[in-house]
């Protein structure tokens, strides 16, 4: 079993990779095509701005290959900035143009009293709708946020988890092969181990 975690030149790709050999897989750092489409399990980590990301993805090639990897049913996770590319567009980046993977937009996250943005910290999961990566988690369960815009998904269904932050935020979706966390299970302790194990195991 190997783990394609495509490396496209942004942060916290290395974190990454450690929880997928803390869970005993074999993790490859990549932006080789035959290697993400050789995976049984493809993921789309990231900190950053997303044009910059979305750029990136452009000038390696790899926007074609990540649609080629979820139209072969791949598993594909996207984390953090990676949710956040999979979408259509962010207020973030006007006229730069998401992967496009799923329907929704990204927004920032609105000014309040007494609300730090970005949004920094442990917040707890509901789950609105049954999710394969959140099996044998206990609704109200914490993880580790590090964001400053937030997904307003297309289709409710596909919303598995959320959390409040001066707003709803949808905080995971599911549809098909594709799956997608804004937080970072990767640095949200055994919880977040869990959730990475639930996506290994589809």
């Amino acid at each position: 079993m190997m783990v394609a975690i495509i490396d496209y030149d942004a942060g916290n790709i290395k974190s990454v990779e450690k929880a997928i050999v803390m869970l005993g897989r074999k993790a490859i750092l990549t932006r080789e095509r035959d290697d993400i489409l050789a995976a049984d399990h493809v993921i789309l980590p990231g900190v950053g701005a997303f044009g910059d990301a979305m750029d990136k993805l452009h000038r390696y090639g790899l926007v074609s290959v990540i649609r080629e990897a979820v139209e072969e049913k791949i598993p594909f996770l996207g984390i953090c900035l990676g949710l956040q590319l999979m979408f259509e567009s962010s207020e973030e980046a006007p006229g730069a143009a998401g992967l496009g993977l799923l329907p929704g937009r990204i927004v920032r996250i609105p000014d309040g009293e007494n609300l730090k943005i970005p949004h920094i910290g442990w917040n707890s999961l509901c789950f609105p709708n049954p999710g394969r990566l959140f099996q044998g988690i206990a609704e109200g369960s914490y993880v580790y946020f590090v964001h400053s815009y937030y997904l307003q998904a297309g289709d409710p269904q596909m919303v598995k988890a959320a959390t409040e932050y001066g707003t709803l935020i949808h905080a995971s979706v599911e549809r098909d092969n594709v799956f997608a966390c804004q937080f970072h299970p990767e640095k949200s302790s055994e919880t977040g181990l869990k959730i990475l194990q639930n996506f290994l195991d589809i």
